[in-house]
């Protein structure tokens, strides 16, 4: 099963983190629609908001695992415009939940600060 794990801040309410882990077992690899749906979707995401608003995301990336973090020293102005790509994101994954929930689980938590 995937694992989307979305850590949003308690003061703001903005995304802080968020990763994703495991493999979906929904088909054979290369035939995993469910894999490659939240694949595409949170790889997209990231590649997105360093395109759109020039801010390289802290991440780790290998092999069943994808973590990243948002940075803290943002302008307003960016920080606004990340959020709103992150919450799309959330919005795509939650569709994905809502009709493959048996291989892909969305999880959202409120965290006090930054780690």
């Amino acid at each position: 099963m995937i694992q989307v794990i979305i850590e949003r801040l308690a003061v703001t309410g903005y995304i802080a983190a968020f990763s994703v882990s495991g493999h979906a077992r929904y088909a054979n690899t290369g035939k995993d629609i469910v894999c490659a749906g939240v694949s595409a979707v949170s790889v997209g995401t990231v590649n997105s908001v360093e395109v759109l608003t020039g801010v390289e995301l802290p991440s780790k990336m290998k092999d069943g695992l994808l973590q990243v973090k948002i940075p803290d020293d943002l302008e307003q102005e960016t920080s606004t415009k990340i959020q709103l790509l992150l919450e799309s994101m959330v919005v795509m994954l939650d569709m994905i939940q809502k009709e493959y929930g048996k291989y892909m689980k969305l999880k959202q938590q409120v965290i006090e600060k930054r780690r």
